[in-house]
């Protein structure tokens, strides 16, 4: 008789499935529902990175790539990094299959089993699930209660010998937030006190309303030999499904990091990597002015229907309490799709119960519609609350 089979990674046996793509099946099931669950860019990649990917398949550029990417897109991504004020030279650069690779892979060289990561929540949900993969602990910085922002000693607090990063995104996702000041001359002194590697999640930069941003790795460049600054091209020219995104680290860490990509994922896409040269000199200024926009629309809205919240300053998600309605937020999202046909993220799913998660990356009629139906159905349960 067969012997059992043995048991498998028991990291990933206890992951469970992405509560956003569940909601945002959920509301794709749904007749006639609008779903405001992905941070997808509704608009077109720009023509002329469609016209470089047709040329380049002309070219016949269907075969591997080097692997940390073909060496003209890695000089084009140092000279427009320079031009924000990070200096990586080519050498210091790898292209990977978007950030969610990118983070992975950095996370993947960085860990041994038992590590921890800092993480401060709300959060992207992959940096907890690439952090335990690795059979390491993510350990949450609530940030709630500071307005998104990063307490200097709650940080230094949550450190322990077996801390080994800190992973910040700004703007962020969900929130929409940027770190000020405060926060990233907080993180900087504690990684520099005890060691530890900053992850600086950098993915939406241009995608910024407000003055006052500023990036972690230009702030701080006396932490160069400790930083990974991961950024993608999915975000500001909506190239969701192109999977290109880029790290930049000094060496040796670089080096191993290269090493976990080229065992993750062998190469990003050849005939990708010319039309994402040509997508660093797109300005994205007419998207970013549309994000704006909604985003004033949005958050105008949500206070109005008594959800508050606070003004994002960047990326394109709002981020409101849903306290006062009575409910959880599961249930707000999954009575949402049911009564109302609009589809929103538990904030649970990045660490922040009580609130969900809007995207405003749909068209600007189908997002008017689903706020109007959003109102009348916080209205009909604010009604019952008050009533019960």
């Amino acid at each position: 008789m067969a012997a059992s089979p043995r048991p498998i990674n028991s990291a990933i046996v206890a992951m469970q499935p992405s509560a956003i793509r569940r909601i945002s099946g959920l509301a794709a099931r749904t007749p006639g529902c609008i779903s405001l669950a992905l941070g997808e860019p509704e608009f077109d990649t720009p023509d002329a990175i469609r016209a470089e990917a047709k040329a380049a398949l002309d070219r016949g550029e269907t075969h591997y790539a080097p692997n940390v990417g073909t060496p003209s897109l890695r000089r084009a991504i140092s000279t427009y990094m320079a031009g924000q004020g990070l200096s990586y030279s080519a050498d210091e650069i790898v292209v990977t299959l978007g950030a969610t690779e990118a983070i992975s892979s950095t996370l993947l060289a960085l860990l041994n089993p038992g590590d921890e990561v800092i993480i401060p929540v709300p959060a992207f949900v992959s940096y907890e699930s690439a952090t335990r993969m690795n059979h390491a602990r993510p350990v949450r910085l609530d940030t709630a209660a500071n307005g998104f922002q990063i307490d200097r000693e709650a940080l230094r607090a949550l450190v322990t010998p077996a801390t080994k990063a800190i992973v910040i995104n700004s703007p962020n996702n969900p929130t929409g937030c940027i770190l000020d000041a405060s926060s990233l001359d907080a993180v900087a002194d504690v990684a520099a006190a005890y060691g530890l590697y900053v992850i600086s999640d950098d993915v939406y930069n241009r995608l910024v309303f407000d003055e006052g941003y500023e990036r972690f790795a230009a702030r701080h460049p006396e932490l160069r030999d400790r930083t990974v600054v991961i950024d993608s091209f999915s975000k500001p020219w909506a190239m969701t499904g192109w999977r290109m995104g880029w790290l930049a680290a000094s060496e040796p860490l670089l080096s191993q990091i290269a090493k976990a990509h080229q065992t993750a994922a062998s190469s990003s896409v050849a005939f990708c990597m010319a039309p994402a040269e040509v997508a660093l000199g797109c300005d994205p200024a007419d998207m970013l002015a549309t994000y704006r926009a909604r985003r004033d629309r949005v958050v105008g809205a949500l206070n109005d229907m008594g959800l508050p919240t606070r003004r994002p300053q960047g990326a394109f998600y709002a981020f409101p309490n849903i306290e006062a309605t009575g409910m959880g937020d599961e249930e707000f999202c999954e009575r949402a799709i049911a009564e109302a046909g609009v589809g929103l993220v538990p904030g649970s799913c990045f660490g922040a119960a009580g609130h969900v998660r809007l995207s405003f990356c749909v068209s600007d009629a189908d997002l008017d519609e689903a706020l109007r139906r959003l109102a009348a159905f916080v209205s009909k349960r604010q009604g019952h609350a008050t009533c019960a």
